[in-house]
């Protein structure tokens, strides 16, 4: 797959969610938790463990001038949600933008981010 296909974009999105100061972690979409499942059912003996990038969903839009990203984050408490989620929105579509122009895509790109908060985690040994 090249630079800027689907794969690399989603590594690209997720270390940008990830560094975000308040973001606990990525929430992967029901089709890799379905996946997962699965894998439990099967007689692997190695843990299956989920990539931070199933928490990203990336599809080229409908005219094909862009990209359309959907972050799907787990925040950790104590941060402002609203403030949290703008951060990660501004980073992950600097980071996508930035990636696909040093990979040669010449045209200007429109790169659409969508955040998602799906859940505030609590400190551990909070109740």
């Amino acid at each position: 797959m090249t630079a800027t296909g689907t794969p690399t974009l989603l590594g690209v999105a997720a270390e940008a969610a990830l560094a975000v100061p308040g973001v606990a972690g990525l929430q992967p979409r029901l089709a890799h938790c379905l996946a997962a499942a699965a894998a439990l059912t099967r007689t692997d003996t190695a843990p299956h463990r989920m990539p931070p990038e199933a928490g990203i969903r990336a599809d080229r839009a409908p005219d094909g001038s862009g990209w359309r990203i959907e972050v799907r984050c787990v925040l950790a408490e104590g941060h402002r949600t609203l403030d949290t989620a703008q951060n990660v929105h501004d980073r992950v579509r600097t980071a996508v933008t930035s990636h696909l122009a040093t990979h040669g895509v010449a045209e200007p790109v429109t790169v659409t981010v969508a955040v998602t908060v799906t859940r505030i985690a609590a400190r551990p040994g909070t109740a």
